[in-house]
């Protein structure tokens, strides 16, 4: 009976050594678990930062060519403008001397 007494702690013991394994187990797999997800979290947010830095850069080259076609707009803008000034003074007489005309002339 003692030696049956001796295997039944024994194998309590066992189940009990077990259970601490497995418990321990249980605990490392959710510490690493944890640490996986804080590692993946720290590359979503330096792969969002690289992409934000990305975008910025794009946005701010093309604002500046942007800003370039907004010079060429404003150079070819003030040329057309220079241009009608000057046909505008050219014919000024024409279309006065005409009007004049128009306007004095009497018809029946």
């Amino acid at each position: 009976s003692s030696s049956g007494q001796n295997g039944i702690q024994l194998l309590l013991a066992a189940e009990q050594e077990a259970q601490h394994i497995v418990n321990a187990a249980r605990t490392a797999k959710q510490a690493r678990l944890k640490q996986a997800k804080d590692e993946a979290e720290k590359e979503i947010a330096e792969f969002r930062t690289q992409v934000e830095a990305e975008f910025q850069r794009k946005l701010s080259e093309s604002s500046g060519d942007s800003g370039a076609n907004v010079k060429r707009l404003e150079h070819e803008t003030d040329a057309k403008i220079h241009h009608l000034k000057t046909e505008a003074s050219r014919i000024s007489p024409e279309i006065v001397s005409l009007l004049l005309r128009h306007v004095t002339t009497v018809k029946n």
